[in-house]
């Protein structure tokens, strides 16, 4: 195949969210198999309450952030590949040209569950080497239950690491092998050899507007990634002003972190590939006589309510999940704080959010007023 190291590190996307996931699970499933050790004591029944609920806490935790981040890396994964694909389709063309089979081109993506066993790994070992140790010192040090050891479990190394690789190299293959079914003619031409859609009703509105909602119409996958990253900004942010009342410091520091360098990561991919697939629109809007700010507006504007509604949901899932674990997960636990929406924590992440947000757009504006037209034209 020609599919490269760089072309691999483009990739970066499903590594953060393979890293997150990991980094989290790896954590709390550790801690939930050596909470078992417990059941073997004799006095476990004076310690059964409290059990129930750390080991409660660890299956929402490892259930809410991994499963959502695991069907995130599928669509990331999906994305990346259709994306390879209608960039390389005169490579891919040729191939089949030469006679290579759809399967054995196919085959050649797995490389892209590479990316795939790097997150994990890094995630298992960063959890391994500089979370689990504070994690379970914590929990020792708060004395509800006898003193928990760390050990090392291989099958959770196994399901954490050698399964999501083995997943997403088999859903590469599939997933391209399904896209790769086009004639070879139709690749060489750099059309998707699909039967033509009928025309639309001619809008009247205005070029940039128009244009703005074409861009939005068009790329779906990346109206996810943008309301995806806002919707991680928001929730985690949020979620970690309230979890050093609810759980601990270190517990709001990993949550605010990880929203972050999630919403960072998902929100700096999404923005470079509109502005890759709108290159040659940015170039002839130039030469018309249009600014750096019109080409913005037309190129990324589109994607701004998509944002605020990402940090909407964010919002409303945080409140929800929060208090359902408080009200019902850990009703029986002594000394739980009684849990409602934070207003201030609210006004300050929407106000760093805009903050974030713009600044982006901006630096992608005066991106697109610096980008030689002779390098566009010849891509």
């Amino acid at each position: 195949m020609i599919i490269t190291i760089k072309d691999l590190f483009k990739m970066a996307g499903i590594l953060a969210v393979a890293f997150c996931a990991v980094i989290v699970c790896a954590m709390f499933l550790n801690f939930n198999l050596d909470l078992l050790a417990l059941k073997q004591r004799a006095d476990f029944p004076v310690y059964e309450p409290v059990y129930k609920i750390m080991e409660m806490n660890g299956k929402v935790i490892c259930g809410v952030s991994g499963g959502c981040l695991f069907l995130t890396s599928i669509v990331l994964l999906c994305f990346y590949i259709g994306h390879y694909i209608d960039t390389h389709k005169k490579e891919l063309g040729i191939l089949k040209a030469l006679g290579y089979s759809r399967l054995q081109m196919a085959v050649g993506f797995s490389a892209f569950g590479g990316c795939v066993l790097a997150g994990t790994g890094l995630g298992y070992g960063a959890s391994w080497l500089f979370l689990m140790p504070r994690f379970y010192e914590m929990q020792n040090k708060d004395g509800l239950l006898p003193e928990i050891r760390m050990h090392f479990h291989p099958w959770l190394f196994l399901a954490l690491v050698a399964a999501p690789t083995a997943f997403f190299a088999l859903l590469a293959i599939f997933y391209s092998y399904h896209k790769l079914g086009v004639p070879a003619l139709s690749l060489l031409r750099g059309t998707s050899g699909t039967k033509a859609k009928k025309a639309k009703k001619v809008s009247c509105l205005p070029f940039l507007q128009e244009l703005s909602r074409s861009n939005v119409r068009q790329r779906k996958s990346l109206v996810f990634f943008i309301t995806f990253a806002v919707f991680c900004f928001s929730s985690m942010v949020q979620m970690s002003a309230s979890m050093e009342a609810l759980a601990s410091a270190m517990m709001a520091a990993m949550i605010f972190c990880i929203g972050i360098f999630l919403a960072v990561v998902t929100l700096f991919l999404a923005t470079t590939s509109v502005v890759r697939a709108n290159g040659k629109t940015i170039t002839m809007m130039k030469v018309f006589g249009y600014g750096a700010r019109d080409c913005a507006r037309a190129v990324l504007g589109g994607y701004r309510p998509w944002a605020y509604l990402g940090f909407a949901l964010g919002t409303v899932y945080q409140y929800g999940l929060l208090k359902v674990m408080v009200e019902f997960v850990f009703q029986d636990m002594e000394g739980m704080p009684a849990y409602g929406f934070d207003f201030p924590a609210m006004a300050a992440t929407l106000a760093a959010f805009v903050v974030l947000y713009e600044t982006i757009m901006l630096a992608y504006a005066r991106k697109m007023e610096k980008a030689p037209l002779k390098e566009i034209m010849l891509e």
